[in-house]
């Protein structure tokens, strides 16, 4: 298990360092099975479910850490599914904070199997 979960996202703003596509590509082998989007500045995962309720349930789990995390997604779900999109919107590009909250979303998902 990625030791991101033990990490805490820090406040952003335009001066939070974007990280380099070498760095990103590192950082992605720190969590499981996100995909870099082409332009390189976000990361997604789509989660499937048995149904819609487990869609939202999850869905809620993951609202519920991005306040804590003061970090948030962009979440599509539907039945059966729930895609999450993850930049720092400041910066329009990656920074620590969105693999942090990846690896963290992560551990939401494997404890609810």
């Amino acid at each position: 298990m990625s030791n991101l979960i033990n990490k805490k996202c820090e406040p952003c703003s335009s001066n939070t360092p974007k990280l380099t596509l070498n760095e990103v590509q590192n950082k992605l082998l720190e969590i499981n099975d996100w995909i870099l989007n082409d332009n390189h500045e976000m990361i997604f995962k789509k989660f499937k479910f048995k149904n819609f309720k487990q869609s939202i349930n999850f869905t809620n789990l993951v609202g519920n850490l991005a306040e804590e995390e003061g970090h948030h997604p962009d979440i599509s779900l539907g039945w059966g599914y729930c895609l999450i999109m993850i930049h720092t919107h400041a910066i329009k590009g990656l920074s620590n904070n969105d693999f942090i909250l990846a690896a963290k979303i992560d551990n939401i998902n494997q404890q609810n199997q």
